[in-house]
């Protein structure tokens, strides 16, 4: 008897940052077999990623994950169809540890090289977490490290509209989280946080929002306004603020990056004249941010796709955009080279 005929797949690995994760997808976009070794513990104690000790743990981390998702697809080195890494954009150290990796095994295995832009490999969650066509849309990545919009052609031509000019929405987050003594990481722990305040009692600026053609996005002046607010709250008295405080300066610091993130969004479908947001990256996960987008969407007609939250944070499976590329024969050769700054196309 003849053997069922395998699906071509690739092997994807994310190591972008803090995140050690590997996947195996399939040309149909389906999931064989997927893990994510987080670090958090080992940057607690930092408060924020430390470069080189993200580095050594991808090194220590990289095989055994590879190993992991290998055995949870039941399937072997051999029977994969490419080797996709994310090389772009990202911790230079944290990105040469899986790009290494992927080029040794494309070359021990004989296998296409496949490139993925890890800000692109955002937006295509959407894509796999569907299992719908979602291009042509405008896709928004909202994460630790980048806050931008594109104008997404098709799955391998993205244009860039805007981002921010500073701090990215994830960074503020995890900075402002850090000014109230929230523990690592910031981001969801200044989230529960809010949930519980009044997102009113602070009218903390909102940069850009009057500026309705300029799809960019700034947050370092609401992350020195909260700064200041804080400083002046605790003029003269102790340096832990009364838990209603806390709670509201949360509140009213989420309130205005949503309110940045969700005016600007609404504008990119208003210029391009698309009809369909995707969006992806940690903060995506954000549960007021979600709420908001989709009352925007409700009340101007258009249709919106959210990663869902497990897509959202750093993660191989979204490395499945290189199945497009391999369909496409759009390999990448040896000379692939990490870059570590957002690559403009």
């Amino acid at each position: 008897m003849s053997q069922p005929h395998l699906a071509r797949c690739i092997l994807a690995l994310e190591t972008t940052c803090d995140e050690t994760a590997a996947a195996i997808v399939d040309e149909n976009l389906r999931v064989l077999g997927e893990v994510v070794a987080s670090q958090d513990r080992l940057h607690e104690k930092y408060r924020g990623v430390v470069p080189e000790i993200a580095a050594r743990a991808h090194l220590e981390q990289i095989i055994p994950v590879i190993d992991t998702a290998l055995r949870r697809a039941d399937i072997s080195l051999r029977q994969l169809s490419g080797i996709a890494v994310a090389y772009t954009p990202g911790l230079a150290g944290s990105l040469m540890i899986g790009l290494a990796a992927a080029k040794a095994l494309a070359v021990a295995l004989r296998l296409p090289l496949l490139g993925v832009n890890h800000l692109h490999a955002h937006i295509y969650a959407c894509r796999i977490a569907t299992g719908q066509p979602i291009f042509p849309c405008v896709g928004m990545i909202v994460s630790g490290g980048h806050t931008s919009i594109y104008v997404c052609h098709g799955a391998v031509e993205f244009e860039l509209l805007g981002g921010t000019i500073d701090d990215a929405a994830g960074e503020a987050f995890d900075k402002v989280a850090h000014l109230l003594g929230l523990p690592f990481p910031g981001g969801p722990a200044l989230s529960r946080l809010a949930d519980e305040g009044d997102a009113n009692r602070f009218p903390f600026p909102r940069s850009f929002i009057h500026e309705p053609d300029r799809i960019q996005f700034s947050f370092s002046g609401l992350k020195t306004a909260v700064r200041y607010t804080l400083e002046r709250l605790r003029a003269g008295g102790p340096s832990d603020l009364p838990p209603s405080l806390a709670r509201d300066v949360a509140a009213s610091f989420q309130a205005a990056v949503i309110d940045c993130l969700v005016a600007k969004a609404v504008r990119a479908i208003q210029i391009t004249g698309l009809r369909r947001l995707c969006v992806g990256g940690g903060v995506a996960a954000n549960r007021r941010l979600r709420l908001a987008l989709h009352a925007e969407a409700d009340e101007a007609g258009f249709e919106l796709i959210i990663a869902p939250p497990k897509l959202c944070t750093d993660n191989a499976v979204m490395g499945g955009i290189a199945i497009e590329k391999l369909i496409a024969g759009q390999f990448d050769d040896l000379s692939l080279d990490i870059q570590p700054g957002l690559v403009r196309a």
